[in-house]
């Protein structure tokens, strides 16, 4: 009985498990997730940083003095030291920059300002034609 055991094991094939179909269906899905991906462009806003710094002198000359726009914590905004609407930014930024032309626009945001109130008062400032634009926090 033991050499017929012996015997039986011998004749019976190995089988193990067949991986082409299992790479046929990865490589289709790998195909698949690349012609399906959407390839999505960055937008992003131009940031000019101070380069060392910055002392609290008053320009040479007037026309140069940043119109100042401050941000407050629960999304007041003051340009020139008036209260306004966010709608009446560009408004405000154009009038002074009629006085000013050589002016550019000073932020001071607080730290825990609306992020959408300062993109609106960024795009109504670039609105007015004012492109020097810098940035600071309230103290």
């Amino acid at each position: 009985m033991r050499i017929r055991r012996h015997q039986a094991e011998s004749h019976e094939s190995h089988t193990g498990i067949d991986l082409a179909p299992m790479l046929d269906f990865v490589t289709n899905l790998l195909i698949f997730f690349i012609i399906t991906a959407v390839f999505v462009k960055e937008v992003s806003l131009d940031v000019t940083r101070p380069q060392g710094e910055m002392n609290e002198q008053e320009p040479d000359d007037p026309s140069k003095a940043a119109i100042p726009i401050s941000i407050l914590m629960d999304g007041t905004i003051w340009v020139d030291n008036r209260e306004v609407d966010v709608r009446a930014v560009r408004a405000n930024v154009e009038r002074i920059k009629a006085v000013r032309p050589k002016a550019g626009v000073l932020i001071v945001a607080d730290q825990n300002a609306p992020t959408g109130i300062v993109v609106d008062v960024i795009d109504a400032a670039r609105l007015a034609n004012v492109y020097n634009i810098t940035f600071s926090t309230g103290q």
